[in-house]
């Protein structure tokens, strides 16, 4: 979270001398939960390993140099660090613990290795069970064992408040969450309606019939779709955009707070806007029937969806109605009647845009488009963030028209300014590093499927969707679908345009949503300066210079958003499963390693099997293969495959949820007896365990303090709050006064001393209703072939 200040080199006496033919390697250190790590170098292939020793103090993402220990070809680097030169994290979020003198954080992230001690001075009101903000004021020194120093700077709330579990995502993935007052007072300046001065110069589309599509409970509408066929056949498309740098200028207070957060951030149970509300759902949000200011892409196509005219127009339009994705897919997929009726008027251009739609998705795809189209789903949660339900997320009609819509003019606007040679942002997407795909040809020619590529050339786009196709409907598709994706490079923003291998696209860019992604606002900009005649040499020159940097930063925080999203979606399917311990469910296998596999149900919801637990054999992991097989039956588990789980257990702390295979003939009195002796894990699971075990023990002394606390009665005595079980009478005076300690003690323990003493404890509140591992029955013989020792039960 920030950047720090660059630090001194370390001494050479505390890590060893470096030899003088050593080579020093400047890069990002990562870390790992087991105490390891990697350090990535630009314009390197492969990461350094760092092993646990080399690490000497560097926090997560520092910028550190590394002394290069042995590199040999075919194995990976490995180094050690020998300098910190920058602090990558400045601030960490976790659970505090209150001492008496002093507390502790237990940070959340699991690659921060140690707690951060805090003086009692700097504990900012926290006490035990609250999330918290620590600034980081000491990093420690690993030699000396002098853990992290820090200072609380915020209180999120206690862990149980709601809201607060995604809150603590959001401070520890250092997303801006509030607005500065300064964005906020000029995001009050914006006007409510625009003027009749905003209108000079734009082409006047208010009378062309035009509709929003979008989500039920979207409230930022930036983009528009209207379509009419003429005469001779052509279709008329235009993809019209909110024009949002009619509001937010270039350097303003607005334009830097949307560059830092470079992207809308779209959570369980909240959305992060780049922008305020004012904008993304006032003046900038095309409501149908307002005048609003747009940025119109025009586009004619035939019949066969080939281009054949295009125009980028600033422009005034006025939106018919605002339509949803669910009625437009009741009047194109199920001629529901009643909606019909409802949007009359407008059915003809629906019936035409689909017409269009099916002619621009078979053109791409006869190009080799690769449309992984995986089942997304929807968590519904109650009024305190509790989840309720998950539901599918399915495409349909409506929504593909859409999607068809908003990739031709992107395509559109990306070649139009690519030939105009012009300073830009587009949106890329590499071919496939050629070892993962060899890796892919590997594993698919099991299935008897092989896919051409060439050495100089790669794989073609139309050879992975020839796979693709090829085993729709098959048993091994959701486990070559997903083998597929894996080998794909991640899309990101580029100053250079070197095509989207995935949509097979030679020009792409993002264009259509200024109002939640930073390089399309970015985009606009230059729209307008050229269709302004303002593009001069200068101008072009100062875009040349900022345009790779905020290519890079909107790539950073597209990755960001993703896996903060990624992160809330697991924490609260994790907490709706605790609820459904001991069910059974129908599942696919997604994934398998040497601890076990994981297996994805119906309702999204991911977990693992592990390999202890499986008591009928002993599995055996085959990598090139990716699935387990028993040694004694022969059995396979591989990816794809469909199993039948009971959920043995689900934690939202450690966001993970566990299951057990259950046998064909299993009855549930059977069931009820499988409770592990044991079970195994990898040692990055038991970190993060570890770690919740602490965090739980917190919550529970915070419970238990805070009903202590509650039943107490208490008196003042000389200016002091007493306990009323700790006073006595002064025999001299007959006032109150505390009571001496037996033995002249003067530890003051009390009640609570002795009740501690005796053994008893008061029974906390349970904050979460967290269900502890249950351990999968293992027979005697299964136990003897995985060759672990019996452990006893915690």
């Amino acid at each position: 979270m920030g950047k720090g200040k660059r630090l001194k080199r370390m001494d050479d006496s505390l890590f060893g001398k470096n030899s003088s033919k050593s080579e020093y390697i400047v890069g990002r250190f990562v870390s790992n939960a087991r105490g390891f790590g990697f350090v990535e170098v630009e314009g390197r292939d492969e990461d350094i390993f760092i092993p646990e020793e080399y690490v000497h103090g560097a926090f997560h993402t520092d910028t550190v140099e590394v002394e290069l220990l042995n590199e040999y070809p075919g194995r990976r680097a490995e180094g050690r660090i020998r300098n910190i030169l920058v602090r990558g994290l400045e601030e960490v979020v976790g659970t505090f613990q209150a001492e008496k003198n002093f507390g502790f954080v237990v940070p959340d992230n699991t690659k921060i290795q140690n707690d951060i001690f805090v003086p009692i001075e700097f504990c900012g009101g926290a006490v035990t069970g609250d999330k918290v903000v620590v600034k980081i004021t000491d990093y420690g020194d690993p030699l000396k064992r002098r853990k992290p120093e820090g200072k609380v700077k915020e209180v999120i709330g206690n862990i149980n408040d709601p809201g607060v579990d995604i809150l603590s995502v959001v401070k520890n993935y250092d997303i801006p969450y509030e607005f500065p007052e300064r964005v906020m007072n000029q995001a009050m300046r914006c006007p409510d309606f625009i003027s009749e001065a905003d209108m000079l110069g734009r082409e006047d589309l208010r009378d062309v019939q035009m509709v929003t599509i979008d989500g039920e409970d979207a409230k930022d509408l930036d983009d528009a779709v209207s379509l009419h066929i003429d005469e001779k056949g052509l279709f008329h498309l235009g993809v019209h955009i909110a024009d949002v740098t009619n509001y937010v200028q270039e350097n303003s207070a607005l334009d830097r707070e949307a560059l830092k957060r470079g992207t809308s951030v779209y959570l369980v149970d909240r959305v992060i806007p780049m922008l305020p509300h004012k904008l993304s759902n006032g003046i900038c949000s095309l409501n149908h029937g307002e005048d609003r200011l747009a940025l119109s892409c025009l586009m004619t196509f035939d019949e066969n969806g080939g281009l054949l005219d295009h125009s980028i127009v600033e422009s005034v339009i006025n939106v018919n109605e605002r339509m949803n994705y669910s009625d437009v897919a009741k009047i194109l997929d199920d001629n529901d009647e009643e909606t019909i009726e409802r949007y009359s008027e407008l059915v003809p251009m629906f019936r035409d845009m689909e017409k269009l739609s099916k002619i621009l998705r078979v053109k791409r795809e006869s190009k080799g488009a690769i449309d992984f189209d995986f089942p997304e789903s929807k968590i519904i949660l109650d009024k305190e963030g509790n989840p309720i339900d998950i539901v599918p997320h399915e495409r349909n009609t409506a929504t593909k028209l859409i999607e068809d819509f908003m990739l031709a003019a992107n395509q559109t606007v990306a070649e139009h300014f690519y030939y105009m040679e012009s300073p830009f942002v587009y949106r890329i997407h590499e071919q496939p590093d050629p070892e993962k795909i060899a890796s892919l040809n590997a594993f698919v020619s099991n299935f008897g499927h092989h896919i051409k590529s060439r050495r100089d050339a790669g794989v073609s786009p139309k050879e992975l969707q020839k796979l693709l196709k090829g085993i729709q409907g098959s048993r091994e598709e959701a486990v070559i679908s997903r083998m597929a994706l894996r080998s794909m490079m991640q899309a990101k923003y580029s100053t250079e345009c070197t095509g989207h291998f995935g949509l097979a696209f030679d020009y792409y860019c993002h264009f259509t949503s200024p109002i939640r992604r930073y390089p399309d606002l970015q985009i606009h900009r230059i729209i307008k300066d050229h269709l302004r005649g303002r593009m001069t040499v200068e101008k072009a020159q100062h875009y040349a210079e900022i345009l790779d940097e905020v290519a890079k930063h909107s790539s950073e925080t597209e990755h960001r958003a993703e896996e903060a999203e990624r992160e809330t979606d697991k924490l609260k399917k994790a907490q709706y499963m605790e609820n459904h311990v001991g069910e059974v469910f129908d599942g696919i296998v997604s994934g398998v390693t040497n601890w076990g596999m994981f297996v994805e149900l119906d309702n999204s919801c991911e977990g693992m099997v592990s390999a202890a637990s499986m008591a009928d054999d002993f599995y055996v992991y085959d990598e090139l293969n990716l699935r387990l097989i028993g040694e004694r039956t022969r059995k396979e588990y591989t990816l794809g495959q469909k199993v039948k789980i009971r959920v043995l257990s689900a934690d939202r702390l450690t966001k993970a949820i566990d299951f057990r295979i259950v046998s064909e003939d299993e009855d549930e009195e059977e069931a009820a007896q499988q409770e592990l002796e044991w079970v195994e894990y990898s040692k990055a699971r038991r970190v993060t365990e570890d770690r919740a075990r602490k965090v739980r023990r917190l919550v529970d002394r915070a419970g238990e303090r805070s009903e202590d606390k509650a039943s107490r009665r208490t008196i003042k005595v000389r200016g002091e709050e007493v306990d009323i079980n700790e006073v006595e009478p002064d025999p001299r005076t007959g006032k109150p006064r505390k009571k001496k300690s037996a033995g002249g003690s003067k530890s003051g323990r009390g009640t609570a001393g002795k009740a501690s003493a005796a053994g008893k404890s008061t029974s906390g509140r349970k904050v979460y209703k967290v269900h502890k591992y249950k351990k999968s029955a293992t027979s005697k013989a299964a136990r003897s072939a995985q060759g672990k020792g019996r452990r006893k039960k915690r």
